[in-house]
């Protein structure tokens, strides 16, 4: 930033904040401090490029420069700031609030606690680098905080508002600004509340009951897949779906193919790990009886099978590109009719018959397995060994 513009802003955002508070109060400068539309426009007028992410330090910055001189007599205190500065927001509260009669301690759990969210509880990939608390001398505050995301330089901002705040962990903020980051983990999201109480109730558990049922979510050290690995109703839907001759049609039409039974199968259970909510996948042993294991647990892998398998999806996503997704959307609509299979006729599998089948059909299907590239090494004839006169 050059001095030339940063004492300028200095000069023309401290006018502007005043005017402010002469118009409209204190109230009204903090609502709009956490806007972040008006918040750029600050920045914007004040000198600014109007899509800088530098706009929050800059503003900041020149904000706190130059009102500190006057903060007692403005009523308005701005603490911390960018990097090194942000640590110094604790004793800056503590020493506004011996000013003002306000509760230092109060101020400071705030602080903390609005630092603490955006960058712990919101998984959004950005680490905050700078916060800023804006505090009235009547105990009204604001928050501006910036988290920078180390992978791609880009920059987030988070406002809050203390007339806004009804509940910290429940949709405390007046916006969160930056480039859409997907699905990510919001534990202050309204819908997050069953998280939050979970979260709770481990915290108050003897940790040795905790970790007790950690230890049954590990997946055991045995390779072989046994019946308590795995949820039999699910499992009888997608063998229901690959071989009950009515279903088995239905089901293939839905992918417009005409698919022989072991591969929907697979592609039943592939469909599930695509498109399946998190909560269908507690037994992640029953995915294996898609392509089986190299191991052969619970059965050699279907070599034609897998092939047929990946030849269908990637024929579905090559036509989703060229004639749109009707095609693609058949391993979604695949999905659901498994489910509705499960839900409707609760067919449960029989777990050891199954595993006989697989074996029984398994040479046809071209099964593999480590177990057998060993009996071919073993079975190898090795080379004669020539001897001296030999050579």
């Amino acid at each position: 930033m050059p001095s030339w513009l940063s004492d300028r802003m200095v000069r023309l955002g401290s006018a502007i904040v005043e005017a402010i508070l002469l118009h409209y109060g204190h109230s009204e400068l903090l609502s709009r401090l956490a806007d972040p539309f008006w918040f750029q426009a600050l920045g914007s007028v004040m000198g600014m490029d109007w899509h800088s992410s530098g706009i929050t330090t800059s503003v900041m910055g020149a904000l706190k420069r130059g009102l500190s001189s006057k903060s007692d007599e403005l009523g308005l205190y701005i603490c911390g700031g960018r990097g090194r500065h942000s640590r110094n927001t604790p004793g800056e509260l503590r020493a506004v609030a011996e000013r003002t009669s306000l509760d230092g301690d109060e101020l400071v759990r705030t602080s903390r606690l609005t630092a603490r969210i955006d960058n712990n509880a919101i998984a959004d990939g950005f680490q905050i680098y700078l916060h800023t608390v804006v505090l009235s001398a009547r105990g009204e505050w604001a928050v501006i905080q910036q988290g920078m995301n180390q992978q791609t330089a880009m920059a987030r901002r988070y406002h809050w508002h203390s007339a806004s705040v009804r509940d910290f962990v429940s949709e405390p903020h007046t916006a969160i600004v930056g480039d859409h980051q997907g699905t990510i983990i919001n534990l202050v999201d309204s819908d997050a509340k069953e998280a939050r109480d979970a979260m709770l109730h481990l915290s108050r558990e003897n940790p040795d009951n905790t970790l007790a049922e950690v230890r049954k979510l590990v997946v055991p050290r045995r390779h072989e897949v046994r019946a308590q690995d795995v949820d039999l109703k699910r499992l009888g839907s997608v063998l229901a779906l690959a071989y009950e001759r009515d279903l088995r049609d239905f089901a293939s039409l839905l992918l417009v193919e005409n698919l022989g039974p072991r591969t929907l199968q697979s592609l039943a259970l592939i469909a599930e790990v695509v498109h399946g909510a998190p909560t269908r996948f507690s037994d992640p042993a029953r995915f294996s009886f898609s392509l089986g294991g190299k191991d052969r647990h619970p059965f050699p892998v279907p070599i034609k099978t897998y092939d047929e398998s990946i030849s269908v999806l990637r024929t579905s996503l090559d036509a989703a590109r060229v004639d749109g997704r009707e095609k693609l959307d058949g391993f979604r609509r695949l999905e659901r009719f498994a489910r509705q299979i499960e839900n409707s006729f609760e067919p449960r599998a029989d777990f050891d018959a199954t595993i006989a089948h697989e074996f029984k059909i398994s040479r046809g299907l071209g099964g593999r397995s480590v177990i057998d590239d060993m009996k071919k090494r073993r079975r190898r004839p090795r080379s004669p060994q020539l001897s001296l006169f030999d050579r």
